[in-house]
């Protein structure tokens, strides 16, 4: 299969820049990719997919490539609440139904967020690198994933600030090299990604992901009801596949352990042995197996 050319469609507060392909007559399929990363994340998935069985969706998330605000006024919220509502509410502007979600890192973040709190149209997800309800006591965290997590702390700081804003292509270069081991192509990858990081809105949306997250910014005002019960880990009712990578050394495999309480369908996590963080990208046989089973 292979990409059409790209579609928008308008939201509460963006018009989401998405690509589609496959069947318009299969299995509606949303693919959610990750930070930093752009839609060519699920290029080698789509190639393994089933022919004929799937119609894809892959939006581009907020900050991320021509994905753009309707409105200057709009914060530029990286929270879970707003990637919560942007997806839901993409699922919703398409009127998709039944639908199979797929997302990773942030993806996945915000596909937990809509199997938790708008199931109605979703029949399955499959999430890779990132864990659900995986917040954490910074005061109880072990030193081990402080310092993985140094460039959530780094925002922090006038220099980390400068870094994201002025040398991002950089920085975020060496986040692929740290968080994975090497994989083929890697190089070749990345710059197919990193026009999606000078989207205008990238900046500010990913420092304020992290100041909120760890409780140095508000989200959005608009975004508090969401963001309430989010807060409350609310149990997911939707069949879930997780895929973790032995080797990821951003959310490593620890935070996403003990998660089987927080499900009360179907729930399978899986450890893929010498993949990083990047799980699309490094093994995209595993995420077609699990959207198959699903």
């Amino acid at each position: 299969m292979s990409w059409q050319n790209c579609f928008s469609c308008r939201t509460n507060e963006l018009e989401i820049a998405y690509e589609m392909t496959g069947s318009p007559d299969g299995l509606p399929l949303v693919l959610v990719h990750g930070w930093p990363d752009d839609i060519r994340c699920w290029d080698k998935v789509i190639n393994a997919l089933p022919e004929g069985k799937y119609h894809v969706y892959a939006p581009y998330l907020r900050g991320s490539g021509p994905t753009r605000f309707l409105h200057d006024a709009t914060m530029r919220s990286g929270a879970i609440a707003a990637l919560t509502l942007d997806l839901a509410q993409f699922i919703e502007a398409l009127d998709l139904r039944n639908v199979l979600l797929g997302g990773y890192d942030w993806g996945a973040r915000a596909g937990y967020g809509v199997a938790a709190l708008f199931p109605q149209r979703i029949r399955g997800l499959v999430a890779a690198a990132a864990g659900y309800a995986t917040h954490m006591d910074p005061e109880e965290m072990p030193y081990q994933l402080a310092q993985a997590y140094w460039y959530e702390w780094y925002v922090a700081t006038t220099r980390g600030q400068k870094a994201y804003r002025d040398d991002r292509k950089r920085l975020c270069r060496y986040f692929w090299e740290t968080w994975s081991p090497a994989w083929p192509h890697l190089d070749q990858e990345f710059e197919l990604m990193a026009p999606s990081l000078d989207n205008p809105d990238w900046a500010d949306i990913s420092l304020h992901a992290y100041r909120q997250r760890w409780g140095d910014a508000k989200g959005a005002h608009e975004h508090d009801e969401i963001e309430s019960r989010l807060a409350q880990s609310p149990t997911i009712a939707v069949p879930t596949i997780m895929l973790q990578g032995g080797e990821d050394r951003d959310n490593m495999p620890s935070t996403s352990e003990g998660k089987e309480r927080s499900f009360s369908s179907r729930y399978e996590r899986r450890v893929l042995k010498g993949i990083g963080h990047f799980v699309p990208r490094e093994d995209p046989q595993s995420f077609v197996d699990a959207i198959i089973e699903l």
